[in-house]
């Protein structure tokens, strides 16, 4: 019996090691871009954690005594998953998108491509880097809001955990793209600037669609950020404007679609091999 333990231990252990030696690449890549962003915490936790309290503290208590109720809850409630979204979103999509770009300025982009690292490998690997960086400062977010206002009760919470989660891999995938596209730091600006910002705060953020005049209301179910926002409004606070479960459909669809940009971009050395 102890002979036939002794004989499986070291299989075992020979299967662990080939595990761990067949996932050290991405790992190790994985864990460059997270220490990337820790060696400034301040710059890429804390300080937009601080911008988005600042939003609760301002809307939420200059616009919270004159609207009341919105959508039959205190209207500070009301704003908190568009704002845990709103960090999601931006630190998602600044992780990769400045990550790459620097690699693509400081030359060694190239060093990553003839390395062993599968395509999917390396993509897997920044945006998972990048979903933490978001979700993390999605959480305490929450976390901070949550004191405020002395409620951390979550309707559903599978949507409550989908959403960010699944719109931290989206934005990292997008931002990748951007980081490749781009041939200077205007470049990686000009997205968040002008697509990303505009959409998020037309997206919900601070108001119900459904108080919209009828041609606004339904210029609004076009931008893509509303679905993000009332699906993260509706995982924590039970309430939305739109079937959650089809936000959820168009928002894996908009991930598969970004990921396979960035694998097509990565295969094909677009922007990156000079």
């Amino acid at each position: 019996m102890i002979g036939a333990e002794s004989s499986r231990t070291p299989a075992a252990s020979a299967a662990r090691a080939t595990l761990r030696d067949r996932f050290r690449g991405p790992l190790t890549l994985f864990e460059k871009e997270i220490r990337r962003f820790l060696r400034v915490p301040g710059q890429t936790l804390v300080s937009p954690v601080i911008t988005t309290v600042l939003y609760l503290v301002v809307f939420g208590y200059a616009l919270g005594g004159r609207l009341r109720e919105v959508q039959g809850m205190p209207y500070m409630a009301f704003i908190v998953p568009g704002l845990v979204m709103l960090g999601v979103i931006s630190n998602s999509f600044l992780n990769t998108s400045s990550s790459m770009f620097i690699m693509k300025l400081q030359e060694t982009v190239v060093d990553l491509l003839v390395s062993p690292l599968r395509y999917g490998e390396i993509v897997a690997a920044m945006v998972g880097a990048a979903s933490v960086r978001a979700l993390a400062v999605g959480l305490m977010t929450w976390v901070v809001a949550s004191i405020a206002l002395g409620d951390v009760v979550i309707s559903h919470l599978f949507y409550a955990i989908a959403f960010p989660v699944l719109t931290s891999i989206g934005l990292s995938a997008l931002g990748l793209f951007v980081g490749i596209w781009a041939d200077k730091f205007e470049h990686v600006n000009l997205v968040p600037t002008f697509v990303i910002t505009p959409l998020t705060f037309l997206g919900g953020v601070f108001y119900d669609v459904n108080q919209l005049p009828g041609f606004f209301a339904t210029l609004s179910r076009f931008n893509p950020v509303l679905y993000l926002v009332d699906g993260m409004r509706y995982g924590l606070l039970g309430t939305s404007a739109i079937e959650p479960a089809i936000s959820l459909v168009l928002l894996i669809a908009f991930d598969v679609l970004a990921i396979g940009i960035c694998l097509v971009v990565l295969r094909t050395g677009w922007k990156l091999r000079s």
